[in-house]
């Protein structure tokens, strides 16, 4: 029997898809948290603001996203012009911790100068950092991370891995070296000094 071949590819109404307006709200309404998700990438104040201009005309240029899809497409738009501009790459080069260069860093916000969840996330090389908020703080997938940051999987593992040992390390430090600074109560009980 031989069915008829149609073509049945539904096209949504224009109504659904996000204005250029309604993105420019998302912008507006969540300025602090697109801004902040910049930084945390970027580490670095002026190339934040790039990214989030950058992510805002991005939005606004080519907005076939649905009305219910524009304020995680935003978020999306920040991620991709962060790596577009700070190119972060696995470091493969003996003796390199997490693929911190110094000579790199330059333009790197001074973790010091930031609040100690920041700071903390700051301390981190590029690459480790990327994934960091990539997969944790933005619940990427590995393999989404792998591909946006076009590496492989096990690049992503194994900075997924040493990169919560890095914050670690550096809170433990950073509460060991200011003693009673930090109230008892909101240490964990892992990073006391005894």
């Amino acid at each position: 029997m031989n069915l008829p071949r149609t073509n049945r590819i539904y096209r949504y109404p224009a109504d659904e898809y996000a204005t250029s307006e309604e993105f420019c709200g998302v912008f507006t309404e969540d300025a602090a948290g697109l801004y902040l998700l910049s930084f945390l990438l970027t580490a670095n104040h002026e190339r934040a603001e790039q990214c989030f201009v950058a992510g805002l005309e991005d939005c606004v240029k080519h907005n076939a996203v649905f009305k219910e899809w524009a304020r995680s497409w935003a978020r999306r738009t920040i991620v991709r012009n962060a790596i577009h501009i700070v190119a972060p790459h696995p470091d493969r080069a003996p003796g390199t911790f997490a693929g911190i260069h110094p000579e790199a860093d330059r333009k790197r916000q001074q973790p010091q100068d930031q609040p100690a969840a920041i700071a903390s996330i700051l301390v981190l090389g590029d690459f480790d950092r990327f994934v960091f908020v990539m997969f944790v703080l933005e619940r990427y997938t590995e393999k989404e991370c792998s591909v946006l940051l076009d590496c492989s999987q096990q690049d992503v593992r194994e900075a997924r891995t040493r990169a919560p040992q890095r914050i670690a390390e550096y809170t433990k430090d950073n509460a060991a070296g200011q003693g009673d600074a930090i109230p008892s109560s909101v240490r964990s009980p892992e990073l006391q000094v005894h």
